[in-house]
């Protein structure tokens, strides 16, 4: 049995970690948290998990590690200098990070060409993305492995050319949340009908079809030329820019809206994975096997 290392137990960490439970792997989770067995208890029952506090006798043995941690440099810089003296040659050291640049993860770490980003999407046991980020030294071999293990756990890995701020998937989010920001701050629309908005069109388009797909479709047998130069040629209206001083009215009314607590999240969530399961296998996506 395979043995993966999950570092951190938050809501991306548990989640890789019942990823890759359900596909056979041996998983080690760990994080310094006081409350980690009783996570590990109440969100991993009946997988193989070991759970610590103690980062180095987690990875050693480890065949692939997935790095969950927070999404602070000094704390990266320190867990995969733990990682890179407890793990063998070969031995992926891949960061969940969502926008810290792998060159930066890896600087002055001895094992920098082992060390790459594997971006997922929450939650990663269910979207199918995962955002796999080389840097400057990372290896041909660390990217293929990466791929390789993300292939057999049921997720589509998408390689990017280089590495650059953001990614992709975060800064065509970035966009579209600045504007959903924007357009809520201008009073043209309210939070809950914005996203039922999206949810209705671009949602339910972009997870059939991509945006360039998309714009093929859209000009019709002439292709994306003819939407370019015919459409999109006069959507000359300027896009804005959200307002970070009014931002505490936007949170409020999507407070408002959802509610807050544990209570709300748990109903969402639920929601969320109810629906993105009832759509993937559709799609043509599969969640990964169970073993056993």
């Amino acid at each position: 049995m395979p043995v993966v290392t999950i570092v951190g137990a938050g809501v991306i960490g548990v989640s890789w970690a019942r990823l890759f439970g359900a596909a056979g792997w041996e998983v080690r989770v760990s994080d310094p948290r006081p409350d980690l067995r009783d996570v590990v208890a109440e969100h991993l029952s009946g997988l193989s998990v070991v759970a610590t506090d103690d980062l180095a006798s987690a990875a050693q043995g480890a065949d692939f590690v997935q790095e969950a941690g927070p999404e602070r440099m000094e704390i990266k810089e320190q867990m995969f200098a733990t990682l890179a003296a407890n793990t063998g040659e070969g031995v992926v050291l891949a960061s969940s990070s969502s926008s810290l640049l792998p060159s930066h993860i890896a600087a002055g770490n001895p094992a920098a060409d082992r060390i790459v980003i594997g971006h997922p999407f929450n939650p990663p046991e269910l979207m199918p993305l995962v955002e796999v980020v080389p840097g400057p030294q990372t290896s041909p071999k660390t990217v293929e492995r990466a791929v390789e293990v993300y292939k057999a756990l049921g997720k589509l890995p998408i390689r990017l050319k280089k590495e650059y701020p953001g990614f992709v998937g975060n800064r065509l989010q970035k966009v579209i949340n600045d504007q959903a920001m924007y357009l809520v701050q201008e009073g043209v629309i309210d939070v809950a009908d914005l996203d039922d908005l999206v949810r209705a069109s671009l949602g339910l388009r972009y997870a059939t079809i991509g945006p360039f797909q998309s714009g093929v479709l859209g000009g019709g047998p002439a292709g994306i030329r003819h939407l370019i130069e015919g459409i999109a040629s006069q959507m000359t209206f300027e896009i804005g820019a959200p307002d970070p001083a009014r931002t505490g009215a936007v949170v409020d009314a999507v407070d408002e809206a959802y509610g807050t607590g544990q209570e709300a999240y748990d109903r969402l969530a639920a929601l969320r994975d109810e629906r993105t399961r009832a759509v993937l296998r559709p799609l043509g996506w599969a969640e990964p096997r169970q073993e056993g």
